[in-house]
């Protein structure tokens, strides 16, 4: 049996569109052995128990890259991370496909070609990066196709907390929202801000990331998506802490220096919000990771 681990990622990290990612701690794990059907999927819904499953399909162009047979397979799933939440569902499928792939061969995947794999499935490196290296990771595509990644250490003093609406925000509806032209001083500010993010992150200043998370690309448009933008920000920010919109949404990202000011945001937003999901988390720092185990005996991790 092959054992995937995967985090969850929240891209954007505010003022990061399309480049910056984070992991964070929370999982699927999904299992691959082999089955005497040609396909068994347990765990996702009905309608993606077949060959159009994603992490099947991850699976599938694994074996194909390494130029083997697809063999029989039983996948199982398990995982509450919510789909077309911001989270980064569709990447945490993709890499466990490649990565369980990769294991049923003997790791014939190098981590340079799992980045590279997963950005041509997902079309852009900002969650698969993140999915995989863990971490805070900044990536462009060069020119030749390639993912281009530098990974930042985040700060353990810092909190997080995602706060999960009980309502979608379409990813197509979130990019159609955007405008299509920006003028330079919002490009400058844009680049000296997010320079300036990933350094407070990595120190853990407070002030710094509240002042460098001040997005003009995608949040003041995104935020009309959110219902409930403004009254969660507030929630935020009178704890002292920094809100961003995960990815395209419709999750919240809030960002504290104390354990105290985490539990106080949790507090107020699930008295706000009761049908909400609202989880304390911590940066995931590992990336996706891998067992293989034999009647109940690992093999290797």
């Amino acid at each position: 049996m092959i054992t995937i681990k995967v985090p969850a990622t929240s891209a954007n990290v505010g003022v990061g569109f399309d480049c910056l990612g984070l992991a964070v701690s929370y999982y699927s794990t999904i299992t691959f052995e082999p089955s005497s059907h040609h396909l068994e999927i347990s765990g996702s819904p009905k309608e993606f128990q077949n060959e159009h499953n994603l992490v099947y399909q991850a699976f599938v162009k694994g074996c194909t890259f390494l130029n083997q047979a697809i063999p029989n397979v039983k996948i199982a799933v398990e995982s509450d991370i919510p789909v077309a939440r911001g989270l980064g569902s569709s990447s945490v499928c993709v890499v466990a496909g490649l990565k369980a792939a990769s294991e049923w061969y003997g790791g014939g995947i190098s981590e340079e070609q799992l980045l590279r794999l997963a950005t041509q499935m997902e079309g852009h490196p900002d969650n698969v990066t993140p999915a995989i290296l863990g971490g805070l990771c900044v990536s462009f595509m060069d020119d030749h196709d390639d993912p281009q990644i530098v990974k930042y250490q985040v700060n353990q003093q810092l909190h997080f907390v995602a706060l999960i609406p009980d309502y979608e925000v379409s990813t197509h509806e979130a990019r159609k929202v955007l405008p299509t032209t920006m003028s330079y001083a919002d490009a400058i500010h844009q680049v000296s801000h997010c320079a300036a993010m990933t350094k407070a992150l990595e120190l853990g200043d407070m002030h710094m990331i509240h002042e460098a998370c001040d997005d003009r690309m995608h949040e003041p448009y995104r935020a009309k998506l959110i219902p409930d933008y403004g009254d969660v920000k507030a929630i935020c920010e009178q704890a002292g802490g920094t809100m961003y919109i995960s990815g395209s949404g419709s999750t919240m990202m809030a960002i504290t220096a104390s354990q105290q000011a985490a539990d106080e945001i949790v507090v107020n937003a699930k008295a706000a919000f009761p049908a909400w999901q609202i989880r304390k988390l911590t940066v995931d720092s590992t990336g996706v990771t891998s067992e293989v185990s034999e009647r109940g005996k690992v093999l290797h991790r």
